[in-house]
């Protein structure tokens, strides 16, 4: 059984965050120079909300808003569905099915310490999954 410490082990990334007075537009850039499709939103260390591109298309795109004006604070996702570093996939992978998220940040402590994608949940799925048919044969 794996947890999410193993996954942000195998990730050693930065936690790639923006503040929530920020504008849209520079989150938008700042996920494409990361190459991620969400960005915790911290005051400090301390995680106020998560945005995602699904936000920005519902939020922005959708209610004809401009992205250079509009604050990161407006259109984030507050109720932010977290995991932390004993948590174990197979918890993970049920928390995005049934709250229909691809983004789980890991807090512990009240700080946030990474991010982990529904792809890094599927993918440690179906090496744990390989190994043990490896191990079976």
């Amino acid at each position: 059984m794996h947890y999410v410490s193993d996954l942000l082990e195998k990730k050693a990334e930065e936690v790639v965050w923006i503040g929530p007075l920020e504008s849209v537009f520079d989150a938008l850039k700042l996920m494409n120079e990361k190459n991620v499709g969400a960005l915790c939103v911290q005051i400090e260390d301390y995680l106020v909300g998560i945005l995602s591109e699904r936000d920005y298309v519902r939020k922005v795109i959708l209610d004809i808003h401009a992205s250079q004006q509009t604050r990161v604070s407006e259109v984030m996702t507050t109720e932010v569905v977290t995991v932390a570093p004993e948590d174990t996939v197979r918890h993970c992978i049920a928390l995005t099915k049934k709250h229909h998220i691809r983004h789980l940040p890991v807090v512990k402590d009240g700080k946030t310490l990474g991010m982990i994608s529904l792809r890094d949940l599927f993918l440690d799925a179906i090496e744990e999954r390989i190994g043990e048919v490896a191990l079976n044969e």
